[in-house]
């Protein structure tokens, strides 16, 4: 096991051969916790719908891409990006709650 390692604050102390100061005002002295605000059902409604909206553009993208030549790959360069924003936009939504 490795010994102590001196905390700098300390280091100085001794290199100075000041004394500590009192940490009194260093303790916890109240805490207070505020509880998340309450979702916002409407926003989540506006997130289920572009989800469905993008579902809906899923779908007719790779149908299109079933009937018609297209020169690039339609899942890759149309709805992997979509998909990958969408996310990105709805995990910072919840996890910024």
């Amino acid at each position: 096991m490795l010994p102590p390692v001196p905390v700098f604050s300390n280091l100085m102390h001794l290199i100075t051969r000041r004394t500590p100061p009192e940490y009194e005002g260093g303790f916890v002295r109240e805490v207070t916790v505020r509880a998340r605000p309450p979702r916002n059902p409407r926003m989540e409604r506006f997130i289920v719908a572009c989800w469905i909206l993008i579902a809906v553009k899923s779908v007719a993208v790779v149908w299109l891409a079933g009937h018609y030549r297209f020169p690039f790959n339609p899942l890759l360069w149309v709805v992997a990006p979509t998909v990958v924003f969408a996310s990105v936009g709805t995990g910072v939504y919840h996890w910024r709650r």
